[in-house]
């Protein structure tokens, strides 16, 4: 028995979370719309409709539907209360009569999308409601709206709050609520402008009705669907489920719903001009340009003898789509504002059914035959003002378009100017005068680039215009009549004064200092350079040298002069050119001709006094820092030895000398050898002095080569092919030349191996 009462309760436990997975799914809904109209029936008693809208793909957004109808099986709820917002009672409205919104634009140029799809659900009841202070509301909450809504913050989450209020005696008697006539279109094509009567009906004769933008309000969420409705459990939609949903709706006022920034209730959809309403006819116009769903909301005000005694709600949603137009008549914006009487209007309507006709209607109230058939027509009004066109692309044809433009003929405005010629910097003074097409009244603004004094000017003709910089200097000229602007954007001439530059100087001069004095110069004219220097020298050529001497301070003096259409002088001075003592390079060597058998040569230093630091070079190679030298030279030649000092001031001087090493010849060879490994007579080689171009071979009796070599230095040590030759008589050659006379000598001879025993 125990067992089986715990199973019972297992399986209670069950059912209730199949229950609430089932509410979850079931309120899953997609409501795009709703409001709620009453009208009296007499006696105490009000006709109540309530109109609900939903996608067809959300057959659960309709409460009280059950069975093949599809829909939700809560029943359908509405509140009563009175103007406090205390409960009076909670009515069953019944199921609703459903029907499929037609998805037309009106338009028989644009197809229909085939994926949009919004049925209408009305419920009716009629209420007994005696009078009463104050009046009562009428209040309808649900859950929830689409998901892909782009206007709102989580718009699956936010719930639709659709009321009414039935004013009390005290202000209006047996009201009835206005009721628009058309519901608006369940899409909109984007990029494409739209006009949609939005206004409405109302019973009361004499009631005056204003139409304006307002917000849709928030009703119930995620976690409570419908009135009286099983929590739906924890989801991202209920994060935190009440303990128990509402049998009734709540009272006023609502909140708005939270609309993604940068829309709100005046601005809910991407448009551009935005989308308005007229307050007295109800007009609802805009241009789309985003695609996606919007959430739109319009009032209705209803005024007796200027007294607010209700204001009807209505909110739906735009499907905002690309559409496919067959024919849209268009018509370009004019580039200029202000072009005269005579205007060219320039076609850009658009066809896929091949060729167009037009109909031009340029709208001339005194005129019937202001009329053209041309593709781009030129017209010209008999006054300046505003005018409407009309321009039928296909005119008399199934698909055609309609195109009605404001547009504005004011006095031609046409401006230039004539850049005045060239200037000099020195004492510039320009004068300006706007010319073209313009009116009297025409304002103008002249605008000069920073430092030009004055920076700007609104007189026609500005006079005594001082730049201060050279180049080609940018005026902008804007002129502006009747609300149109033109401008033109020139440039003059300002010719930069001549300036006198000379080339940077060496950073070190020494005496004896040659400079060269390199010209810098800048000057767009003819030009004539004047150098001084104050030796008292002076030179006319456009770059000069100069040598100064003996050590001391020196300046020179550059004037570039222009005698052109700007004459003008630039001058500049360098008065400290600095020039050091330099030492005085000296030194003997002995001997200075001597044999490559005695090759030492001594060096002692003779440089001046200042001389801080000294440097030989041999010419063989190699060099020496010490001012008192010993060099011996392994070869003979002739040699310049070279002297380098250098002073305090990093100043130097440097002489050369030449040595003469003299060769001398000596040839002398021996006649045996024994390699035998002891380090004494190993070698076969001759002993040489004084030759060039050395090849020394040796052959075996027969005749083989058994050992070549044209390094002096190198020697045959007995082997061929890594063995040690046998003891044996071998010949040798040699051939060099001679240092001496200079010619090629051949010696040969026999040389023995010796082995010790």
């Amino acid at each position: 028995m125990r067992n089986l009462t715990a199973y019972l309760s297992f399986l209670k436990k069950l059912f209730f979370i199949i229950v609430l997975f089932l509410s979850f799914k079931i309120y899953a809904t997609h409501i795009v719309g709703g409001e709620i109209i009453y009208r009296y029936a007499g006696g105490d008693n009000y006709d109540i409709t309530l109109k609900v809208y939903r996608d067809c793909s959300s057959p659960t957004a309709f409460d009280g539907l059950t069975g093949s109808t599809g829909g939700n099986i809560m029943a359908a709820l509405i509140t009563v209360m009175d103007a406090n917002g205390v409960l009076i009672n909670v009515f069953n409205i019944g199921a609703p009569v459903v029907k499929k919104i037609p998805p037309t634009i009106n338009n028989p140029c644009i197809e229909t999308p085939k994926n949009i799809c919004v049925e209408e659900g009305i419920y009716s009841i009629t209420l007994t409601l005696p009078p009463k202070t104050g009046g009562y509301y009428i209040v309808y909450q649900r859950c929830c709206r689409n998901v892909t809504i782009l206007n709102l913050v989580n718009s699956g989450t936010q719930g639709s709050t659709y009321f009414t209020k039935i004013p009390g005696p005290e202000v209006a008697v047996n009201n009835s609520s206005p009721s628009f006539k058309n519901f608006p279109p369940i899409f909109l094509c984007n990029n494409l402008k739209f006009n949609f009567d939005h206004s409405a009906l109302d019973p009361d004769a004499g009631d005056v009705l204003v139409y304006s933008l307002c917000p849709p309000f928030l009703g119930l969420d995620g976690c409570c669907p419908s009135l009286n409705a099983g929590i739906a459990g924890v989801s991202p939609n209920c994060p935190n489920p009440p303990a128990i949903c509402p049998g009734a709706s709540s009272a006023p006022p609502y909140n708005a719903v939270n609309f993604v920034s940068p829309y709100n209730s005046a601005y809910p959809i991407a448009s551009n001009p935005s989308i308005t309403i007229d307050p007295n006819t109800g007009l609802l116009t805009g241009s789309p340009n985003l695609i996606g769903q919007y959430v739109v909301g319009v009032c209705v005000q209803e005024f007796r003898n200027n007294v607010l005694i209700n204001t009807h709600y209505r909110d739906f949603q735009f499907n905002i789509v690309s559409c496919i137009v067959s024919v849209v008549s268009q018509v370009a914006e004019p580039e200029k504002q202000c072009f005269g009487k005579t205007f060219t209007f320039k076609n850009t309507s658009t066809s896929s059914v091949g060729n167009l006709t037009y109909l031009w209607d340029f709208g001339d109230p005194n005129l019937l035959n202001d009329t053209s058939i041309l593709v781009n027509p030129t017209y010209t009004y008999q006054d300046t003002g505003r005018y409407f066109i009309t321009l039928i692309a296909n005119p008399r044809k199934p698909c055609a378009d309609t195109l009605k433009k404001q547009i504005s003929i004011y006095p031609a405005l046409s401006i230039d100017f004539n850049a005045p010629l060239q200037q000099c910097l020195k004492n510039n003074s320009f004068s300006f005068s706007a010319l073209g097409v313009f009116a009297s009244l025409a304002e103008f603004r002249w605008d000069f680039p920073l430092g030009t004094n004055p920076p700007f000017s609104t007189s026609k003709d500005p006079p005594a215009i001082v730049f201060s910089k050279s180049g080609f200097q940018k005026i902008k000229l804007v002129a502006r009549q009747f609300g149109c602007r033109d401008s033109i954007i020139d440039s003059v001439k300002v010719i930069p004064r001549p300036s006198a530059s000379i080339r940077t100087l060496p950073a070190l001069l020494c005496d004896p200092a040659k400079i060269e004095f390199g010209n810098n110069s800048t000057s767009e004219l003819p030009i004539k350079y004047y150098w001084n220097f104050s030796t008292g020298i002076k030179s006319s050529n456009f770059e000069t040298s100069q040598v100064f001497s003996p050590w001391g301070v020196y300046s020179v003096t550059l004037t570039a002069v222009t005698t052109s259409i700007c004459a003008d002088t630039s001058v500049t001075s360098i008065s400290n050119i600095t020039v050091f003592p330099s030492p005085s390079a000296n030194f003997s060597y002995n001997p200075e001709i001597t044999s490559i058998f005695e090759p030492e040569i001594s060096i002692v230093n003779k440089a001046s006094w200042d001389a801080l630091s000294w440097q030989y070079t041999f010419g063989d190679g190699t060099s020496s820092f010490f001012p008192v030298e010993r060099h011996t030279y392994v070869e003979s030649g002739n040699f310049v030895i070279m002297q380098t000092v250098n002073n305090k001031f990093g100043c130097k001087d440097s002489v050369e000398k030449i040595v003469q090493i003299l060769p001398e010849f000596r040839f002398w060879i021996p006649n045996a050898f024994t390699p035998d490994g002891n380090s004494r007579n190993d070698v076969f080689k001759p002993v040489l002095y004084g030759i060039k171009q050395y090849d020394f071979r040796i052959y075996d009796r027969w005749g083989n080569k058994v050992f070549e070599t044209r390094d002096p230095d190198k020697g045959w040590n007995g082997f061929f092919k890594d063995e040690l030759c046998k003891q044996d008589i071998y010949a040798w050659r040699i051939s060099f030349m001679n240092e001496i006379n200079s010619k090629v000598e051949v010696r040969s001879g026999h040389v023995v191996i010796l082995k010790n025993l």
